[in-house]
């Protein structure tokens, strides 16, 4: 395979909403990682990024699929890159461990201590032909008749019970559901209803304002995160709440040296709403990380209600993240 700069085709995206139903609808988990498009050929694996990115070299494990016995090349499949925490649930803030890391002395260790998978789901080129304009069903098909033969690589199976689905993906301890309408085709690089995700947990963007310290087995570490949004495009940024759950000490370590470099002297926005002693404990951050959050709604004083750290989102603009 020649080097290339750009994926081949970028991946389809799904519409949030409501869970359709009937027989004209396909449901499959929805797994929290990396979403890749894997493009073989000519003894290569390349993994492409949602954002257009070649992130191969962080995955060496992974692209030993261009051995598969059972994969006529060229192909392309679509697929999401995953971890596995010790209860077996995909883990987005372990996957973040390996997310950036290109250094092979690290990435030898990484491999043993987070191993990743990838969960197949497409399959869009097969045997050098493009399968974009095939339905779902007949993609699907292919996808379920591969035999890849490589342990780093699952189809993960498609159901046609919507209730059965949600009920498989609450009990995996997983995101929800994406329902997929049989009749319809591949559309590269757009978000189209005809793939529908259905979250039972509400997830957010958030931009990273600052942090409290922690007490207790956190003490010397950062304890809670103050969270912000813009109150429109060009708005003023406003606070949103601020997370605490779900910081490992592992994610704390990353976080912290992360955050030492936006450390500012100011607050980036009004802490009229914070009591003083905490204000006076609170570290400061220039606005420019964008982290993701699971919350259960909205308070009345405009702020998250249970929000949990799910990660870093560094393929997220800070100004595109709005209240």
């Amino acid at each position: 395979m020649s080097p290339a700069t750009s994926p081949p085709v970028l991946p389809m995206m799904a519409a949030p909403g409501q869970l359709p139903t009937g027989p004209g609808w396909s449901y499959e988990m929805k797994w929290d990682g990396i979403r890749v498009i894997a493009e073989v050929d000519d003894g290569v694996c390349r993994l492409w990024s949602r954002n257009s990115r070649d992130v191969s070299g962080g995955y060496p494990e992974l692209v030993g699929l261009a051995e598969a016995p059972g994969l006529e090349l060229p192909a392309v499949l679509d697929g999401e890159i995953v971890t596995l925490d010790e209860n077996g649930a995909p883990s987005f803030g372990l996957l973040q461990r390996r997310m950036h890391v290109r250094d092979p002395r690290h990435l030898t260790r990484l491999v043993t201590e987070v191993p990743v998978s990838v969960r197949v789901f497409d399959v869009l080129r097969y045997a050098g032909n493009w399968l974009l304009e095939a339905t779902y069903d007949e993609r699907r098909g292919l996808l379920d008749s591969l035999d890849i033969g490589d342990p780093f690589w699952e189809v993960p199976p498609a159901y046609s019970d919507s209730e059965k689905a949600l009920d498989l993906s609450a009990a995996q301890g997983l995101e929800g559901v994406v329902a997929k309408r049989r009749k319809s085709r591949y559309l590269a690089g757009k978000r189209s209803s005809d793939w529908v995700k259905v979250k039972p947990v509400q997830t957010r963007d958030v931009i990273l304002c600052g942090w409290h310290p922690g007490e207790g087995n956190r003490e010397g570490r950062i304890g809670s995160l103050y969270c912000g949004a813009y109150s429109e495009p060009g708005g003023e940024l406003v606070l949103i709440g601020k997370v605490g759950s779900g910081l490992d000490f592992a994610i704390l370590d990353v976080l912290g040296a992360e955050l030492a470099a936006l450390e500012v002297d100011r607050p980036p926005f009004d802490t009229s709403t914070i009591p003083t002693s905490d204000r006076r404990a609170a570290h400061w951050l220039d606005p420019l990380l964008v982290a993701e959050v699971t919350y259960s709604g909205w308070a009345a004083d405009g702020r998250l209600r249970h929000p949990v750290w799910r990660g870093l989102r560094l393929d997220i603009d800070p100004e595109m993240v709005l209240r």
